[in-house]
């Protein structure tokens, strides 16, 4: 098939290259012409593991292209794929400027009849909006069938949860679009679920703001687990066994970001309350979620008193690892309180240092390694769980630092390492301290 896309973003590209992956001809559309000129070169703007590769492959293949110009990507499009920005509003809603400017495009530039997909995450009714907001304006008398399409796509991992999705919703009016689009997906062999518009428009929204209550969940009782000095760990391992419970999303932390679920739990309680619905389960996510991301000092102020004058290593600045994503990343508030109290935070991220120096700016100092960032280090703060400092050589990090104290805020260190250390002061979450030769 010719399938269009609109946005050249995480879902867009990803998209666009895995349908190319599959056999169908995709041409990606966006307006920044800067992009759409790395891109025909080959170099992603965004990190993500085996994108790059997959783009280069399916491109001198003659699968897949890139342009700027509408008119040429609309041109033989049978599908027309809307994967644009839908960000957060300063109510909690979602602005749909982009998605509006996106109909507005098709409406100008389309010259036949096209399904129209929308991959955007959207509240309810924006999929029946957007038809006639396009039919409304179309300069030519032709026939739209739209079909709501909602991303699942994990960040670090888009590319697998494309190719091995775990489900593909497909949201319809018409049987035959449907059907258009179900073949579209075919090559996947995954399982496809067709339901009406504005429940796959709901599904969505669902998904995410579940998954994100669950990490509220297992985080306030990793709190309750320290109160009480039973071990997070342990207790999450029990829980996930049983079938109903699972076990992802029971990793205890520092709260969740980026670019899916804090803006989505916010739509979906703006739609809520919209709609006269009083969500407070999900008031209560968002709350945990915020207060979660400072654990991390509440501990070091508990310990030092006072972090004035400190020097603050933070391993770990993109919300999570495998990607340089810095949308809600909870390192921005830890360095914002951090830099308020008086410490000095150096910190270094395997991808996301140069993201991170657009929305941090000169507030902290950035480093090119682990070592120069612990180097004479009152304490190590460990905010993503990247696998290069899950494997930290522990004890030859301490030897850089000043005192030998490590706040580990994804857990990602192992136990029997720590233990084996002559001096340590390692805090996790939800978990007994190790003090081990603690200086007083």
């Amino acid at each position: 098939m010719n399938v269009a896309v609109l946005g050249t973003g995480y879902v867009g590209l990803s998209t666009g290259v895995c349908l190319s992956k599959i056999g169908h001809h995709v041409v990606c559309i966006d307006t920044d012409e800067q992009k759409i000129k790395n891109l025909t070169n080959g170099i992603s703007p965004i990190y993500e593991p085996g994108l790059e590769s997959l783009l280069k492959e399916n491109m001198n293949a003659g699968r897949l292209q890139f342009t700027s110009s509408h008119q040429e990507g609309f041109e033989d499009a049978e599908i027309i794929i809307i994967a644009v920005g839908t960000p957060q509003r300063d109510d909690g809603g979602a602005d749909l400027t982009y998605i509006e400017k996106a109909a507005e495009d098709i409406s100008f530039y389309l010259q036949k009849d096209a399904i129209v997909v929308i991959k955007s995450t959207v509240p309810v009714g924006t999929n029946e909006y957007v038809k006639s907001r396009i039919l409304n304006k179309c300069c030519k008398r032709v026939n739209i069938d739209i079909i709501s399409n909602p991303e699942f796509l994990r960040q670090g991992s888009a590319i697998e949860d494309t190719l091995k999705a775990d489900r593909i919703i497909i949201g319809y009016e018409s049987m035959r679009a449907a059907k258009k689009v179900k073949d579209m997906y075919s090559p996947l062999n995954v399982p496809i679920i067709l339901t009406s518009i504005r429940s796959a428009e709901m599904i969505k929204y669902a998904s995410n703001s579940f998954l994100a209550t669950k990490i509220s969940f297992i985080n306030e009782m990793a709190n309750l687990c320290e109160a009480v000095g039973a071990d997070i760990e342990d207790v999450a391992m029990g829980m996930g066994k049983d079938k109903r419970i699972g076990e992802s999303f029971l990793r205890p932390g520092i709260g969740y970001g980026g670019s899916c679920f804090p803006k989505d739990v916010k739509a979906l309680l703006h739609t809520a309350n919209k709609n006269g619905v009083h969500f407070s389960l999900l008031k209560e996510t968002i709350a945990i979620n915020d207060s979660q991301a400072l654990l991390l000092i509440k501990k070091a102020l508990n310990r030092f008193g006072n972090l004035s004058g400190k020097k603050i290593a933070m391993l770990g600045l993109a919300f999570k690892p495998e990607t340089d994503d810095m949308r809600e990343a909870p390192s921005i508030k830890i360095s914002s309180l951090l830099t308020k109290l008086g410490a000095e935070v150096a910190a270094f991220d395997p991808a996301a240092n140069n993201n991170a120096k657009k929305v941090l700016g000169d507030m902290i100092t950035f480093t090119s390694s682990i070592d120069e960032t612990a180097r004479n280090a009152d304490a190590v703060f460990i905010v993503t769980e990247w696998n290069v400092f899950k494997e930290l050589d522990v004890a030859s990090l301490l030897k850089k630092m000043k005192n030998p104290i490590i706040f580990d805020g994804r857990n990602c260190l192992d136990i029997d390492r720590i233990k084996e250390c002559q001096v340590i002061e390692y805090y996790p979450i939800g978990r007994p301290s190790i003090l081990i030769g603690k200086n007083e």
